[in-house]
């Protein structure tokens, strides 16, 4: 009588696949099933461990997958991860129970940061990935270092989740940038801005992508924006934006941006910043913007070195007398007279050879 209950019950409730397994089994993995929802995991791994099946049978996937999930209501990920895989390599799961044990299968490498079996798990399904596990594969793609690969899945979660948490529009943001797309970069900080208008943080990341990118009047308008907040940024965060430029082997966008600074009060004027700005103008090859500057700065300063500053610069503008001019300028200013005297020979045989010449 009780074995005709059960096969009514394996009928009418049970998956298709029950019919198929023997009684016995079937009933020792329910056994299980319900000992693990009262928390009871020892009764339940005792039920599994008393199983008997056949090899390559549905019921040993079967205790394979039993045995899979309560390994992992245990905490023993790896060996979840290795009993679920031996239930799926069997090939005899449902195609729907396989496809969510693919799923889980994805959940549980993730925990385990096995990145790599996350993509072979979830990169095909990407379209159809609910929005848990469509962060799990986004994440693993950005620990892969393949933004390529992610930025479109982000971009897709946040359509579809507009108040997502900060963190996923800073993940949007570095990926991005990581990716060399400086503008869109610039669109995610932006959002955060629109967020956290008063964060001081926000303001100096948008300054800094738009330095980055290449635009300092863009940095120092936002930078003039902050300011006009009652937002104030400190002395070296500001020269850290101009570095930016440097280390990005883009002097002249750090000129720009220094000046302006500079100019907008934002940064207080000092012999140092003077010179770093002449000395970005010059590296940027702008020798009319480099020699007003080491000009203005010599005039100041009173320093020799400065003045050979602006005699190097217009010897190489081949402006012959005016580099006399500013030789003479630093030899009284006490500059090394052996080389003060090497270039005078040098530019006052250049001149007379233009006035034979001509």
């Amino acid at each position: 009588m009780r074995l005709l209950y059960l096969m009514l019950l394996l009928a009418l409730a049970a998956p298709s696949w029950a019919q198929s397994v023997q009684p016995a089994v079937f009933m020792a993995l329910e056994s299980a099933r319900q000992a693990q929802q009262r928390g009871d995991l020892e009764a339940a791994q005792r039920t599994l461990d008393a199983v008997s099946v056949k090899d390559g049978t549905l019921e040993a996937a079967l205790l394979w997958r039993s045995r899979a999930y309560l390994a992992w209501a245990q905490g023993r990920h790896p060996a979840a991860i290795e009993a679920l895989e031996r239930a799926l390599a069997s090939g005899l799961l449902e195609p729907a129970q396989a496809e969510q044990e693919r799923l889980n299968l994805a959940r549980l490498n993730h925990a385990e940061g096995r990145h790599r079996q996350v993509v072979m798990l979830l990169g095909e399904r990407a379209g159809r990935l609910e929005d848990d596990d469509l962060q799990r594969l986004i994440q693993a793609y950005q620990a892969l270092k393949q933004p390529e690969r992610a930025l479109p899945l982000v971009e897709r979660y946040l359509a579809r989740q507009p108040r997502a948490a900060d963190r996923w529009l800073e993940f949007a943001m570095a990926a991005h940038l990581q990716a060399g797309q400086a503008g869109e970069a610039e669109r995610w900080q932006r959002h955060l801005l629109q967020r956290h208008p008063d964060s001081l943080v926000a303001w100096q990341r948008l300054a800094a992508l738009q330095q980055r990118a290449g635009a300092p009047d863009k940095a120092l308008a936002t930078l003039r924006a902050a300011y006009t907040r009652g937002l104030r940024f400190s002395a070296d965060e500001l020269e850290q934006l101009v570095q930016l430029s440097v280390a990005a082997g883009q002097p002249w966008q750090g000129a720009r941006l220094l000046g302006g600074l500079l100019e907008a009060g934002l940064l207080a004027p000092s012999a140092e910043r003077e010179e770093l700005q002449a000395r970005l103008w010059w590296q940027a090859r702008d020798r009319a913007q480099a020699l007003r500057a080491y000009r203005s700065l010599a005039e100041r300063s009173g320093q020799g070195v400065h003045w050979l500053r602006v005699a190097q610069l217009e010897i190489e503008q081949q402006r012959w007398q005016a580099a006399l001019t500013a030789l003479s300028r630093a030899e009284q200013a006490g500059a090394g007279q052996a080389q003060v005297a090497r270039w005078r020979r040098w530019a006052q045989q250049q001149l007379e050879e233009t006035a034979h010449s001509s």
